[in-house]
């Protein structure tokens, strides 16, 4: 999936692989960054991700501290991480929502200024990874909504409040989203 993020000039690329082996994050990592110095590439436990919005609003969030010179970090990518994973902590937001070597699913999200770079963030993810291609694991499933949930301890009462099903996943992705916004708050 590839999406101009709205309000910048910038294009957001989304990529997903199951059955992925990773011997050594760093070396991954780095990798695919030096393949890609246009690119602000982060690497995601796709399993607590509560599908391409849950991704898409963590970049945009990003994109609006850097704007305002409020990031914690020097780093796009990795001020993605801290919002996908509502964190404050750099190492709090790998540990929680990371990738590391026993990582099977995992989303890529590169944010590029351009179509083309977005287009060639995705074929470099692909040649590189050592993995099945599969977009899907990005989706918000109904097997990591207990997941999700307790990334974001996200508990019954909070869904009550807005559904009698404590397990739909469009009122839990919008809790997600909540939680990545006061991030910005507590800052």
């Amino acid at each position: 999936m590839i999406k101009q993020v709205e309000g910048f000039d910038k294009y957001l690329s989304l990529s997903g692989f199951r059955n992925v082996k990773v011997s050594d994050v760093d070396v991954l990592v780095k990798h695919i960054r030096k393949r890609l110095p246009q690119c602000d590439v982060q690497f995601f436990d796709a399993t607590l991700i509560a599908g391409p919005q849950h991704l898409y609003f963590a970049v945009l969030n990003a994109l609006k501290v850097f704007k305002n010179n409020t990031n914690i970090s020097k780093s796009l990518a990795v001020e993605s991480l801290l919002y996908a994973s509502a964190q404050r902590q750099i190492s709090d937001a790998v540990n929680l929502i990371g990738i590391k070597t026993d990582t099977t699913r995992i989303a890529v999200a590169g944010i590029t200024d351009t179509l083309s770079d977005a287009k060639d963030t995705v074929k470099e993810a692909s040649h590189f990874i050592n993995g099945v291609r599969d977009d899907s694991v990005i989706d918000f499933s109904d097997a990591k909504v207990m997941g999700v949930r307790s990334l974001f301890q996200i508990s019954d009462i909070e869904l009550a409040s807005k559904t009698r099903n404590n397990m739909d996943k469009g009122i839990i992705l919008d809790r997600v989203i909540e939680h990545m916004a006061i991030l910005v708050t507590r800052r």
